[in-house]
């Protein structure tokens, strides 16, 4: 079973692109605290497409807490020195937006999620 469940920061904002046929793609930098790591993190790469990848773009900015819900794909290639490189990325079907700390004082408690359809 290929399931990923992450919670964590946005590390970058959100890239989207228009692909041939109209499909759109979104991707960003998620960062995971270690707990206990003494402030070290973990850094993911998150795809997300179509819709969710648009709502994404829309309402998530850098810093924002969100619970990621997917898969793990990886690619293999060279890079321009020919070293074989393998990289590992999340696609994920759920992004939910977790409420910032600081709008919990106001009383902003309801995340909301960018589900596949």
């Amino acid at each position: 079973m290929n399931v990923v469940l992450l919670i964590g920061n946005l590390a970058s904002d959100v890239e989207l692109r228009e692909l041939d046929g109209g499909r759109k793609r979104a991707g960003f930098l998620l960062a995971v605290d270690r707990p206990g790591a003494d402030g070290q993190a973990d850094f993911f790469r998150v795809t997300i497409w179509n819709r969710q990848a648009e709502v994404c773009d829309r309402f998530l900015a850098r810093g924002q807490p969100v619970a990621v819900d997917g898969r793990l794909r990886s690619h293999s290639g060279e890079d321009s020195d020919g070293q074989r490189r393998t990289a590992v990325e999340i696609v994920a079907t759920v992004v939910e937006f977790l409420p910032r700390r600081d709008l919990k004082a106001v009383g902003a408690t309801e995340p909301f999620a960018a589900a596949a359809a």
